[in-house]
């Protein structure tokens, strides 16, 4: 499977716990750790779990398995790290706080 696909189809689990604010950056060329970031905004803990459990089974269903994982819900934050897609997901607050969307502002947004 292609890392944009990984890509997609992590935002389509995200989506399907109402994740809001989500943007695939188009990284490669610029970060050599991956390929894709997926950036995602929850608005509880709760929330962060649900969506980080959605998108852990959405790619394994494909044989994708997480390589590391970092933070937790009661953090505000999580990372998953699938090699060439790592997927943020954060708290309205944590999210502005780190912005890395602003890191990466010269970085391609994929549809």
């Amino acid at each position: 499977m292609e890392s944009l696909d990984i890509a997609y189809r992590a935002r389509e689990a995200l989506m399907s716990k109402k994740g809001t604010d989500i943007l695939i950056v188009d990284v490669r060329g610029t970060s050599p750790v991956t390929d894709y970031f997926v950036l995602a905004t929850g608005a509880t803990a709760p929330q962060l779990k649900a969506m980080s459990g959605a998108v852990v089974a959405e790619l394994k269903q494909d044989g994708l398995a997480c390589y590391r994982r970092s933070g937790g819900p009661d953090d505000g934050w999580m990372v998953l790290d699938y090699l060439d897609v790592v997927i943020h997901m954060f708290q309205t607050e944590v999210r502005a706080y780190y912005a890395i969307e602003e890191l990466w502002a010269g970085a391609p947004r994929v549809g």
